[in-house]
């Protein structure tokens, strides 16, 4: 894994990271595609304990407070092996979005319950297939005592099986608000929608739920930016996922080359099989390298425009990437590749979920043209 500023303690991350993903059984991850919830609790613990769900939490919460190119090491390493644990959704895109919270006590039990493993919350903003723009809701936050009454639905959410509660994003007038939404709230409902790679994404229904002013988050403009830079830094962990993906979708694939024989010798000794071998690792180190480039700009805290920029060029390069290196591993597996024991097939699916994710290549792309920043063109 290409990563900048690889210092001793990125390093021990990396090492932490590769040891438990050589650990993964790949059985458990087609295991718990058959059912709900599609986390292990369990597991899940071991990630606190191993300070993984804290990478970018604030110490005062317990976390570490450390960099997007740490929490990069992490989801990295654990795509490799394909958890299934939504690391992302939680660790980065609801910690952002808490870490900004102007709301010190739910902020402080929600981060603390986060890292600790015991609170799995998930974010609920999206509405629309293909925005990106945080203002685009419809949800309603009607006042009503101390707090709002809330009404709509939020779509997309990932992690939601698990969740403990949601962070909902909801329009009050001209302000957006945040609002922290327990599970079992009443007038709260989840219906979930299979994921190609056998996860689900969820769709919360709210109806006349009540939201007492100790569960605002924070609102205004303040609201909007957390809520857009949280979007951005995710978008570009999901980066680093994607390049885990490829990375080792491409390894299982070598090795098939070297091992399987056709017409009295192995297959990666054909011209054309290296060519496309060669192809798709230069698609790979270039994706690396600009999913190093981009974390250590984001680490710089930019302006707005450059953070969305960098955050689209690092997401469309590394989609475009993993969908290529995955589909043609499949591919370049023959027949057996199509089949559902082959491993190839479960990259490529991990692929295509990761790749629609919070805006797929074209809609990155798009967005990073309207930026009218021209350096580092994808």
């Amino acid at each position: 894994m290409t990563q900048p500023d690889f210092t001793e303690h990125r390093s021990m991350l990396s090492n932490s990271v590769a040891d438990f993903a050589r650990g993964a059984d790949l059985a458990r991850v087609r295991k718990l595609r058959e059912g709900n919830p599609e986390c292990d609790r369990k597991v899940w613990t071991q990630m606190a304990e191993l300070g993984w769900l804290g990478v970018l939490a604030p110490e005062a919460s317990g976390g570490m407070g450390l960099k997007l190119g740490d929490m990069a090491i992490v989801a990295q390493g654990l795509a490799r092996a394909l958890t299934p644990e939504p690391l992302t959704a939680a660790a980065v895109l609801a910690v952002r979005v808490l870490a900004d919270s102007r709301n010190d006590v739910l902020k402080g039990m929600l981060l603390e319950g986060l890292v600790s493993g015991e609170i799995l919350p998930a974010v609920a903003w999206q509405e629309e297939a293909g925005s990106l723009d945080v203002n685009n809701i419809n949800v309603q936050a009607t006042p009503a005592g101390d707090g709002f009454r809330v009404n709509g639905s939020k779509r997309f959410i990932m992690g939601a099986t698990s969740a403990d509660g949601y962070i909902v994003s909801a329009r009050s007038g001209q302000e957006l608000v945040l609002l922290s939404v327990p599970r079992d709230t009443p007038g709260a409902t989840l219906q979930f929608d299979a994921l190609a790679d056998g996860r689900q994404s969820g769709t919360l229904t709210l109806t006349n739920v009540i939201v007492p002013k100790a569960q605002v988050l924070n609102s205004g403009a303040a609201a909007a930016e957390s809520l857009a830079r949280a979007i951005d830094h995710t978008a570009a962990i999901i980066g680093a996922e994607l390049c885990g993906i490829m990375s080792r979708s491409l390894e299982i694939t070598l090795d098939y080359l070297k091992t399987r024989v056709q017409f009295g010798k192995a297959i990666g000794s054909f011209q054309a099989l290296q060519h496309r071998a060669v192809d798709l690792y230069i698609q790979q180190e270039l994706s690396s390298a600009v999913l190093g480039e981009c974390l250590a700009i984001l680490d710089g805290e930019p302006d707005a425009k450059t953070r969305a920029a960098t955050a689209s060029r690092v997401k469309a390069r590394c989609t475009d990437a993993a969908l290529l290196i995955t589909r043609q591993s499949i591919q370049m597996h023959g027949a057996i590749g199509y089949t559902e024991d082959c491993d190839v097939g479960l990259y490529v699916k991990r692929a295509m979920v990761l790749a629609a994710w919070l805006g797929n290549g074209h809609a990155h792309r798009r967005r990073y043209a309207k930026t009218e920043i021209l350096e580092g063109a994808l």
